[in-house]
């Protein structure tokens, strides 16, 4: 199976890690988060046209399995498990979370968001979270802090997420891995 840096439909978001490492390293240190320690168990894009998606999907095809396709919020979105991982600072990547552009318009089509797992009780994950992140950090200009529970229809997990945003990256926080997500979708079937 080939790498997913040499597939013809992904050459956009290969060149586009870079920015996306640089960026998310930047936000991080704003926050004054640490992102050593801490566990990241799958990397998202964003697009703004549903060609797009599909092109991204066609490239992952190729360099990887498809884990879960799921109608979240009103909209596909795919898991795929890659052969060869995403490289993001000291991270490798094996699990990418491609959606269908939705409502929102995004500034960029690209990498967009990392998603940090950290276990526990979901009732306390936003202060688990909010811990991480120094005072100042949070109370910069362009830093936006949003609370959701995105809801596929199959998950059995409560799943709520706490993102950290500057407009350009977002860093997301839940108490489950995507893998145990999905492994909840298919314990009812």
């Amino acid at each position: 199976m080939a790498n997913w840096q040499s597939i013809d439909e992904l050459h956009d978001i290969s060149a586009d890690l870079p920015r996306f490492t640089l960026a998310l390293t930047a936000l991080s240190t704003r926050l004054g988060l640490d992102l050593a320690p801490l566990e990241a168990d799958h990397i998202s894009l964003r697009c703004h046209q549903n060609a797009t998606a599909e092109r991204w999907r066609r490239g992952f095809e190729q360099c990887g399995e498809l884990l879960s396709e799921n109608i979240i919020n009103g909209r596909p979105i795919c898991l795929f498990k890659l052969k060869t991982p995403v490289c993001v600072g000291h991270w490798q990547f094996s699990v990418v979370e491609l959606p269908w552009p939705g409502e929102k318009r995004y500034p960029h089509e690209g990498w967009e968001h990392i998603e940090i797992v950290l276990p526990g009780e979901p009732e306390s994950l936003n202060a688990r979270a909010l811990a991480l992140l120094s005072d100042d950090g949070l109370s910069q200009p362009g830093i936006f802090v949003k609370t959701s529970s995105p809801k596929g229809e199959h998950e059995r997990l409560p799943n709520p997420t706490l993102a950290v945003t500057d407009g350009k990256v977002t860093i997301k926080f839940h108490p489950w891995s995507i893998e145990a997500i999905v492994a909840s979708e298919r314990s009812e079937h």
